[in-house]
C-alpha cells in the first residue's frame, strides 16, 4: 500500500471533473475507503475553486497536486502561483451558529477544509503557496 502520484490542472473551472475523475481512480487503485474518496474530493474541489476565482488576476495558470500515501495517512500538496493567501489565518471564521438569514454567502469552504482535515499546514516559497493537508486513513 502506498503511491504518490502528481496531478496538474490548469486555473480553469472545467478542470475540476478532471480533477474528481484523478481523485476516484486513485482511490480505487489505492483501496481508499469511500469516505475518504468524497472527503477529499470536496476538500480539492473548494480549494481550486478558490484559487482559481481568487488566486490570479487573470490568465491561465496551473495547479499542482502532489498525493503521497501510507497505510496511515494520506497526504496531499497543492501549489499554486497565486497571491499569497494562508487559510489558516488569512480567512474568516464564519459565524455557524448565526441565523442563516444573518450569515454572508459564501465563506464556508475553508471551514470546511478545516474539519475535513486532520492536518493542514500552509507556507509560501519561492512565489509558490504550499498548502499541505493530510487525513488519517482510518483502519
Amino acid at each position: 500500500m502506498g503511491l504518490t502520484r502528481i496531478v496538474t490542472i490548469e486555473t480553469r473551472l472545467e478542470e475540476l471533473n478532471r480533477l474528481t475523475e484523478a481523485v476516484e481512480n486513485l482511490g480505487e487503485e489505492d483501496n481508499w475507503s469511500p469516505a475518504l474518496v468524497g472527503k477529499v474530493n470536496l476538500v480539492l474541489e473548494e480549494l481550486a475553486i478558490n484559487t482559481i476565482n481568487h488566486g490570479h488576476d487573470g490568465g491561465l495558470h496551473d495547479i499542482s497536486i502532489t498525493f503521497s500515501s501510507t497505510k496511515d495517512a494520506l497526504t496531499i500538496e497543492m501549489v499554486d502561483d497565486g497571491k499569497p493567501f494562508d487559510p489558516l489565518t488569512d480567512a474568516p471564521v464564519p459565524d455557524v451558529n448565526a441565523p442563516m438569514e444573518e450569515r454572508p454567502i459564501g465563506g464556508l469552504g475553508v471551514f470546511l477544509v478545516r474539519k475535513l482535515m486532520d492536518e493542514l499546514t500552509y507556507r509560501r516559497e519561492e512565489g509558490r503557496n504550499h498548502l499541505t493537508l493530510v487525513a488519517y486513513r482510518a483502519e
